[in-house]
């Protein structure tokens, strides 16, 4: 049990770090909360102008949910289990943020590879390539988590299976305004041809 709660204690701790927002207020461009959408993640870093920096927060949101669950690990199955959901309600609900934080879809990546790495290809090459044909981000993660909760239970045990559901659901449920903004047709695309 003590190793249950310390797994999710470092999970939170691990996800509510705001890597987006130190980034970008590091290399002057300001508060990300303040630019395009809002979010903390590397799509709205990328609206800041830099590849670079996008690129920098998407790894790094990455590695904190692969970090967690590896950490974890080391302390059983079930502690691995509970440090991918902590760690990606930390990333959504950052404490140091006032619990306003980023729609998790680096960091759930992150907890995939060492939780359920088949999952995570399929998820991360779906979302790439929903990405590159529609250049809606939040489509493509939408797509991703959709399909991360279809095929776990084909490729892991149940119990992963349940908590990568869990996480695809969590990812949906973030999204609710951007769904709205893709049904009405006002939703933001990305685009890779900025500096």
């Amino acid at each position: 049990m003590a190793y249950v709660l310390a797994a999710a204690i470092l999970g939170y701790l691990l996800g509510s770090i705001p890597f987006g927002v130190l980034l970008t207020r590091f290399a002057g461009r300001g508060d990300i909360r303040q630019i395009g959408s809002g979010n903390i993640g590397a799509t709205n870093v990328l609206r800041t102008g830099s590849k670079g920096l996008a690129a920098l927060t998407l790894f790094l949101d990455l590695a904190k949910g692969a970090a967690a669950v590896i950490i974890a690990k080391g302390w059983g199955g079930e502690a691995s289990l509970v440090a991918a959901g902590c760690v990606l309600l930390g990333h959504m609900f950052p404490i140091w943020l006032g619990f306003r934080g980023g729609k998790g879809v680096a960091t759930a990546l992150g907890v995939l590879i060492p939780l359920a790495w088949p999952v995570a290809v399929i998820a991360a090459l779906l979302w790439l390539a929903t990405a590159l044909l529609s250049h809606y981000s939040s489509l493509a993660a939408l797509v991703a988590a959709v399909a991360s909760a279809g095929l776990a239970p084909l490729l892991v045990d149940k119990a992963t299976a349940l908590v990568v559901a869990a996480i695809a659901l969590l990812i949906i449920l973030r999204h609710h305004s951007n769904i709205r903004r893709l049904i009405a047709g006002t939703e933001s695309r990305i685009s890779l041809k900025k500096v």
